[in-house]
């Protein structure tokens, strides 16, 4: 499938050359000459990388780096300092290029971005987690017993991750809420064992064995 690159660049001059290096390589070109056009463009199109010049009218690049999120960004800049490089790495672009640079080096550079996003994608294609008859699809939240799907909530399915991730051990109280902290706040101590009792509801309402156990006094595990 062609791949879809955003040029933001306010040069004519740089942008017209940029776009007949990347067309004669086949990729598709979408053109941006100022931030405010690139976010109503990003708005519109599906774009799979963006080059982006940090000194433009209107916004400027390290504005739309703060407001893109999920598209690789590689920046090409005049701008040489070691200072200015890491600040616009650390505010989330993927690369940077100085310019000038060769056109040898702006495509390695694009082909290494799009060899890191298709390793990704291949990655959450395969992230699920399965225990017994039991599927969590962790791409998209969802949970399977014998191809019957269980609805559960933000938490539940953060709870019912946690237990499976570490399937012959028993998890206190405290250390599951810790775990399950960075999925969701939604829950305490007070309230976990709710959480546990319905997801134990609805794993039977397709099911008749028993996933979840509860270890008295001391928290949770599967069931072997």
């Amino acid at each position: 499938m062609t791949k879809t690159i955003l040029i933001v660049e306010d040069n004519t001059d740089i942008h017209n050359y940029i776009k007949e290096v990347l067309e004669k390589e086949n990729y598709t070109v979408l053109d941006s000459y100022s931030g405010t056009e690139a976010l109503m463009i990003l708005e519109k199109e599906t774009v799979d990388l963006i080059l982006l010049d940090l000194m433009l009218p209107g916004l400027n690049g390290e504005e739309i780096i703060k407001q893109v999120k999920d598209i690789p960004i590689i920046v090409m800049s005049a701008k040489i300092s070691l200072e200015d490089k890491v600040n616009v790495l650390l505010s989330g672009a993927n690369d940077y290029l100085t310019k000038p640079f060769s056109t040898e080096e702006l495509l390695a550079r694009i082909q290494v971005q799009f060899r890191m996003l298709k390793g990704k994608q291949e990655n959450t294609k395969n992230r699920k987690l399965k225990y017994k008859q039991m599927v969590l699809n962790l791409e998209n939240h969802t949970v399977c017993i014998e191809n019957q799907q269980i609805y559960l909530t933000k938490t539940e399915f953060a709870i019912l991750k946690q237990l499976i991730i570490n399937p012959n051990q028993v998890i206190t109280k405290s250390k599951l809420l810790e775990l399950i902290a960075e999925d969701t706040l939604d829950c305490d101590e007070n309230s976990l064992k709710v959480h546990i009792s319905n997801i134990r509801k609805k794993i039977r309402q397709v099911t008749e064995e028993e996933y979840i156990e509860s270890v008295w006094g001391i928290g949770f595990k599967m069931c072997t």
